[in-house]
């Protein structure tokens, strides 16, 4: 499906979740309101829609993204929930907290979700839209804020508009949001809870400390594999597992034709493959271009980073 060259702002209602539901079952994200800022919706499982998130945000790194589904039945088949992290969602959702927990194998959701991390950050959303738009496209959806990234988060449909221009098809009317600001984000992924970001809700946690990423609004030195990765590899040397771009063909290729979108969808997928190969060392071709190539140079440089 060819994506719409105009952004349309629909009003919240039947036929903007219906028309919504239909791009993002064809693999496109839609911007849709929250409780707390207006959210860029793809289908979690699809790694090639959430690609298109990031370039559509022209997002810098590859950070984890918050996976919003219906209620805590739905995120417990993606996670795994300790009495404390129960505990928590019993308390506050449908609301603004996400809750960063161990994911359970095999649960469907695309590696470029979770940024290739073993843990996996939840939501279940008060706002009706999105709860609609779940309800209606029996998706998880992945949902970082809808603005292009380092923008001010937007609160109403226009800041999307403006903040994206014709980046996204549909722009989801539902008025001011109630909140205005992110949500607060817990870990309870084994010991105490921990805060990994500030937000509307209060919760008894130390806060957490370290440059290790967990979610969203955190800074990150690197997600690396365990064997040495080297960038811009034009050919493979003795004992590397070449992953390829473009011209470069490699052992495998993040995307012969030289497409972000592509490569940014099989990024951590490749990773994992060449981290569990025979080889003892990981290359990488070079991935010119701006935006989404941009972050993924950015991704790759903190897999390769010293540690």
């Amino acid at each position: 499906m060819a994506l719409p060259p105009d952004t349309r702002v629909m009003p919240y209602s039947g036929e903007a979740i219906a028309e919504a539901a239909r791009l993002v079952l064809g693999g496109w994200p839609v911007a849709v309101p929250t409780e707390t800022v207006y959210g860029l919706a793809a289908d979690a499982t699809s790694a090639e829609a959430v690609a298109r998130i990031y370039a559509a945000k022209g997002r810098p790194s590859f950070n984890p993204l918050i996976v919003h589904v219906p209620d805590l039945e739905a995120a417990e088949n993606l996670g795994m929930f300790d009495d404390a992290a129960r505990a928590l969602a019993r308390a506050h959702w449908p609301g603004p907290l996400t809750l960063v927990v161990p994911q359970r194998a095999d649960n469907g959701i695309a590696g470029i979700v979770t940024a290739g991390l073993s843990s996996i950050a939840l939501r279940v959303p008060a706002h009706p839209a999105m709860q609609a738009l779940l309800a209606a496209t029996r998706r998880p959806l992945a949902a970082p804020s809808a603005n292009a990234s380092g923008r001010i988060s937007p609160t109403r449909a226009a800041h999307v508009a403006s903040s994206l221009g014709n980046r996204v098809a549909l722009v989801i009317d539902g008025g001011p949001t109630q909140r205005g600001i992110e949500s607060t984000i817990v870990a309870a992924t084994g010991g105490p809870l921990r805060l990994l970001r500030r937000g509307p809700v209060e919760v008894a946690a130390a806060e957490a400390t370290g440059d290790a990423i967990e979610a969203p609004g955190q800074l990150a030195s690197h997600y690396a594999p365990a064997k040495p990765l080297r960038l811009d590899a034009t050919e493979a040397r003795a004992g590397e597992f070449l992953i390829g771009y473009g011209k470069v063909a490699g052992d495998v290729s993040l995307s012969k034709s030289g497409d972000p979108v592509e490569a940014a969808a099989k990024l951590f997928d490749l990773l994992h493959q060449a981290d569990a190969s025979a080889a003892t060392r990981i290359a990488v071709a070079p991935i010119p271009g701006p935006a989404l190539a941009a972050a993924l140079r950015d991704r790759l440089q903190r897999a390769a980073a010293p540690r």
